[in-house]
């Protein structure tokens, strides 16, 4: 091989190692600007010598003429549609028809983002792009490869070692919030009318007969599903994604697999309130079963298979203004900004505000007061806004400055580490007492009936309550003289808040506004630790050695209760007589009594949480991580690195059969 050629070849490898880390690792290595030096030599070279210009080099990726028409293709394997529900409790009964018709067995479920774009297949043959289709009728769909050769993220040769001999990858293409914005800027300057939304734009782009159209709308992709394959080696979903990754096809964020549906339905809840991050439309989220055997097994009905469904989301949009960006101090500390709208009907209320979550959503939509900005309600959370009309921008709007001090008591603001939020870091702060106090009282939390938000307001601000314990020291006569308080209200608040004396540890963790913990994190914190005191005397590692915990929710919980503030306050209620301890269970044996136990793989009769409390339940401590301390690891399918650790380190390994005879034993 002459050198012309080795250099075009160390080109083509080093252009495919940067894509990969830029649109499937998003951990670039280079600039732009160097990386255009590596393309612009590329095509210097391939100038020179057309001879060595291959197909699936990154310079072929625009064609120059557009094609004659779009030829249609027969999908190798039918792209069905799949169910799709807009009801939690459909949702909830299509998991329980799944584990009637896989009785007996353990299924993982996989949780997806429902990229609202054009579904498309890619066919590779011995890892190169042969051609791209769209769905179609599910059975025939138009050849769009001059189109998907434009964009970056589809490679047009794999990467990675070895590569399926035959690879068809179903996807869906797509385009961002931003680059939206940035295309309606440039037909505005163009005297050309701007498009409406990113999905009519997608559309429209992959069937443009001509490449240079798609080339400049910057779309992408990502892979969600297989079709017709020779030699993929997963076994799951999970595994798939992870392979396709390694060859360099990008998947969706925030995937998630579960080891039961009802884990995997309590994610999609939480997921809906954080699309405000996503710079992508969606408009659902997909449950799929994770293993392969099994969705062979539950087959497809003549309609959708039986084993995935959509829960989708009615998602409502309207345009209006910014007229003001203010920002509110949270229980936390956190100061969220929040933009003041020109009052709009979005799905059947009047819209007039909305969260802009934080300084970094601020800066990357560039949102400033005066803009017109799209907003968006999906499902019942609260309205969010999706992009700035830049095309609309009324001249040089000055950029919104985050303020540098907490805007309540002054404490200079700190952002956290690694994260997004800035925060006001003095626990005494007016703002984040009325909120915490407002959380305290909370359902949620302590339940006490009766203490609304106008009342707490009118007892932080008489200097009545500075803290959780003032609560409990509250009288009657302190209250008669408060708007809409007489001597019956009064003295039935002062009950409740006694009554809430004894909801036990769960709810006072929850309570207590500690950063990273839920009631979910708090129930699991009183049921293993069960009193105040043996939480208080835990270490870092003894907490994120618990399942579910982790080191993050470890740190803050361990912080909390050794910083003087946490210290004081949780010595004041217990003073107080609130109740520190959860509800005791009598053990079942103490066939565990002092043991370590690390859980890894799937088991065929428990869930995390069953097996975590029956580890419990018989004197043992389920851990998350294999260390010498631990005792024995409990094994089940689809065991992983815990299982080699375990083997590595000489520690005994129990199948779910064995385990489960040492506790009748």
């Amino acid at each position: 091989m002459h050198a012309p050629a080795d250099e075009i070849a160390r080109l083509r490898d080093a252009i495919r190692k940067h894509d990969y880390k830029y649109y499937v690792e998003a951990s670039p290595e280079i600039s732009d600007l160097e990386y255009d030096r590596l393309v612009a030599r590329l095509k210097e070279l391939e100038a020179k010598h057309p001879e060595l210009i291959t197909p699936d080099s990154p310079t072929q990726r625009i064609g120059d003429q557009p094609v004659p028409g779009l030829v249609p293709i027969t999908h190798r394997v039918p792209m069905l549609s799949i169910e799709n529900t807009y009801s939690l409790d459909d949702l909830k009964k299509f998991g329980e028809r799944t584990a009637k018709l896989l009785p007996g067995e353990k299924i993982e479920w996989v949780v997806e983002l429902k990229v609202d774009g054009v579904a498309v297949s890619l066919l590779y043959e011995d890892g190169v792009l042969v051609y791209g289709a769209t769905r179609g009728n599910g059975t025939v769909g138009d050849d769009v490869t001059h189109n998907i050769r434009t964009i970056r993220e589809v490679p047009l040769r794999l990467v990675g070692e070895p590569v399926p001999p035959v690879l068809e990858v179903r996807g869906e293409i797509y385009m961002t919030n931003s680059d939206l914005v940035a295309l309606n800027e440039a037909r505005k300057a163009e005297g050309e009318p701007p498009f409406a939304n990113t999905r009519n734009v997608t559309a429209g782009t992959i069937k443009s007969l001509d490449p240079r159209v798609a080339a400049g709308r910057r779309l992408r992709f990502f892979c969600h599903s297989v079709g017709s394959v020779e030699g993929l080696r997963a076994r799951t979903h999970m595994e798939f994604l992870a392979e396709m990754r390694k060859h360099g096809l990008p998947s969706t964020p925030y995937v998630e697999c579960f080891p039961d549906f009802g884990a995997a339905t309590e994610y999609c809840e939480g997921l809906i309130e954080r699309l405000h991050e996503l710079d992508f439309e969606i408009d659902g989220l997909v449950l799929k079963v994770n293993r392969f055997d099994q969705r062979q097994r539950l087959g497809a009905t003549s309609k959708a298979p039986r084993w995935v469904i959509a829960y989708k989301f009615e998602k409502y949009e309207a345009t209006t203004r910014v007229n003001g960006i203010r920002v509110q101090v949270g229980k936390t500390g956190a100061i969220t900004p929040v933009a003041d709208l020109e009052p709009v009907e979005l799905a059947g209320t009047t819209v007039s505000r909305a969260s802009l979550h934080n300084a970094d959503e601020i800066e990357r939509k560039d949102v400033r007061i005066g803009d017109v900005v799209v907003v968006e309600k999906a499902g019942k959370i609260i309205p969010h806004v999706v992009r700035v009309e830049k095309h609309l921008r009324r001249g040089e709007l000055p950029k919104f400055v985050f303020p540098k001090k907490c805007p309540e008591c002054g404490a200079k603001a700190v952002k956290d580490e690694g994260g997004v939020y800035i925060r006001c870091p003095n626990p005494e702060c007016p703002a984040q007492l009325k909120e915490r106090i407002r959380y305290f009282a909370s359902r949620n939390a302590m339940d006490i009936e009766g203490l609304g938000d106008k009342l707490v307001d009118q007892l932080v601000g008489r200097g009545l309550v500075r803290n959780y314990g003032d609560l409990y020291r509250l009288q009657a006569e302190q209250l008669v003289d408060l708007e809409r308080m007489g001597r019956r209200s009064s003295e039935k608040l002062v009950a409740a808040i006694a009554a809430s004396k004894d909801r036990g540890l769960a709810r006072l963790l929850a309570a207590l506004a500690i950063r990273h913990v839920g009631n979910r994190v708090a129930g699991v914190l009183a049921a293993h630790f069960g009193s105040m005191e043996k939480l208080r005397a835990a270490r870092v590692e003894d907490l994120s050695a618990v399942l579910e915990i982790g080191p993050v929710i470890a740190q803050s919980v361990y912080d909390f209760l050794h910083s003087d503030y946490g210290t004081k306050t949780i010595d004041d209620l217990a003073a107080l007589g609130v109740k520190m301890e959860a509800e005791a269970k009598a053990p079942a044996s103490q066939a565990l009594d002092g043991k370590t136990i690390v859980v890894t793989g799937t088991l065929k009769n428990y869930s995390r949480d069953e097996i975590q409390e029956l580890i419990a339940r018989h004197g043992g401590r389920a851990a998350s991580s294999v260390s010498k301390k631990t005792d024995f690891v409990l094994a089940g399918a689809e065991a992983g690195s815990k299982l080699d650790k375990a083997r590595e380190l000489g520690i005994p390994v129990l199948s779910e059969e064995e385990f489960e005879e040492l506790l009748q034993a």
